[in-house]
This record gives C-alpha cells, sequence and structure tokens, in this order.
C-alpha cells in the first residue's frame, strides 16, 4: 500500500475505483478501515476514484507524539501530499468528525483544490460537549484496552472488528492529536462566502449537532441531513442511512463540474 511524506511523517492512503476522485477522512480513534467496515467504499468505488486515508497518528500513517504535528494545517497539507502524489489536481472530500474538521481546515488552506465537500459530525469551530477533551486524555493514559472497556460500559459490547481497531490505536498519539488546538479560529466568517457544493450531516443526539447545523445554515445553498436519535459513533457507522444522500449529493456535484459549472 502506497505512502506519501510530509514534512517527516510518512502518510499511509489507498485507491479504490475509478472515476472522479473522492477523498476520504476518517475520524478521531478510527483509520481508513472504517470507511470498509461501514460499507461506505464498497459502494463508493462504484462511481469514483476514492482516497482514503489514514490521518497522522492513525492506522499506517505514523504516530507522533508531539502536539505540535497535529496541527491542522499539516493535517491539511497531508490531504494535499496523497492527492500529489496521484497527479489529483481537485477532488471532492469526505470527512467524518476529525475528518470533518480537517474538511473545514481545507476552507481555510486549500479550498481550491476541492469541487465538493461533505462534512459529517462537526460544526466549523465546535467543541466536543459529549466527550470533553480532558475526559478522554484521563481515559488514554490508561491504555486502550482501558478505553475500549469504558466505551463498552456505556454503549455495550462492541462488535470485533471495530475493537480491534480501537485497540490497534497508540494512546499517545491519540492524546497528542486530542491535546492539539483546533486550528479553526475564524472558520464561521468564511462559510457565508463559500462558493461549492456542500452536505453536512449529524445525528441530532450528538454533542456537535448544534453547530454542525449552524454550519450548514451559514453556507449558501448546502445542504443538511439531520440523522434521527443517533449520537456521534453511532452516525459514523450509519452507512445505509448516510449512503443515499451521499451518492446523490456527489452525482449532482460530479455532474456541475463535468458541465463546467
Amino acid at each position: 500500500m502506497p505512502y506519501v511524506d510530509n514534512s517527516g511523517v510518512s502518510i499511509h492512503y489507498h485507491v479504490e475505483g475509478d472515476g472522479p476522485p473522492l477523498v476520504m477522512q476518517h475520524g478521531l480513534t478510527n483509520s481508513l478501515q472504517t470507511w470498509y467496515a461501514y460499507g461506505f467504499v464498497e459502494e463508493l468505488k462504484k462511481e469514483y476514484r476514492v482516497i482514503l486515508v489514514d490521518a497522522r497518528g492513525h492506522g499506517r500513517s505514523d504516530k507522533p507524539h508531539d502536539p505540535k504535528d497535529y496541527d491542522l494545517k499539516l493535517r491539511v497539507c497531508d490531504i494535499l501530499a496523497v492527492m500529489d502524489d496521484l497527479d489529483v489536481d481537485k477532488a471532492h472530500y469526505m470527512g467524518y468528525s476529525m475528518g470533518g474538521r480537517i474538511g473545514f481546515g481545507l476552507v481555510m488552506h486549500a479550498l481550491d483544490r476541492f469541487h465538493s465537500l461533505i462534512l459529517g459530525g462537526m460544526g466549523a469551530d465546535t467543541v466536543n460537549s459529549d466527550t470533553p477533551p480532558q475526559d478522554r486524555i484521563n481515559t488514554l493514559r490508561q491504555g486502550m484496552a482501558h478505553y475500549v472497556s469504558e466505551a463498552e460500559a456505556k454503549e455495550g459490547p462492541i462488535e470485533a472488528g471495530r475493537r480491534d481497531r480501537l485497540l490497534a490505536n497508540d494512546p499517545e498519539a491519540l492524546i497528542a492529536a486530542t491535546t492539539a488546538p483546533k486550528g479553526t479560529d475564524g472558520v464561521p466568517k468564511l462559510l457565508p462566502s463559500l462558493n461549492l457544493p456542500c452536505l453536512l450531516y449529524c445525528g441530532d443526539a450528538d454533542g456537535f449537532y448544534p453547530g454542525s447545523k449552524a454550519a450548514a445554515e451559514a453556507i449558501p445553498n448546502s445542504v443538511f441531513v439531520t440523522l434521527p436519535g443517533l449520537n456521534h459513533g453511532e452516525a459514523s457507522r450509519a452507512g445505509e442511512l448516510v449512503l443515499p444522500h451521499v451518492t446523490r449529493f456527489l452525482e449532482q456535484a460530479a455532474a456541475n463540474v463535468a458541465a463546467g459549472v
């Protein structure tokens, strides 16, 4: 599987399918395998060149332990480095949670490289009210097995594949990523001037829901999808609910690109 270097950090990625390029970025504690696990890759690779990125600190990418290595602009540059490695000038983008925050980073630093944005489970400059950062850090300091046990105490047994993906994490890398500044200061004031198609989605039991909805309301002609009753984690795994909205949105966005709109 291919890797690309960005400022001394090795970023792992994988490509599936053929068609208009679509970059996909997962959330914290996950990896690109998450998109396979919940049906996204199987569906989207039918029509798109799906470019799956392991975020720094996750999956097979390098896992620095210094918060400065998780600066939002560096994360944006990770995405651009993968695109450049594949000779992709412009792409569609889909990110969930941390991947959504990176998407808002694209708005600040690289908007000209993207045809459309799909941002799930994240607001433009929003803190996580479900799991405060210090609570997450305290749990991670006790190791990934404890992290999984805490998650199961809250939500019940975790299916084997997801459990394995969680246990594969480096807790010190996740602490560094959690400690790093959000980096999205100033994004809200940019949203009213966005002139590319945007789809935002979020579960209405997610602490990020108000911020996600507010961002969608600020972006002209954006599409906002509410997933009733779902919290942050549940919405990330709800491929059967999310994909119809995503495929419909991308079909129109890709048609606009083909037509030169």
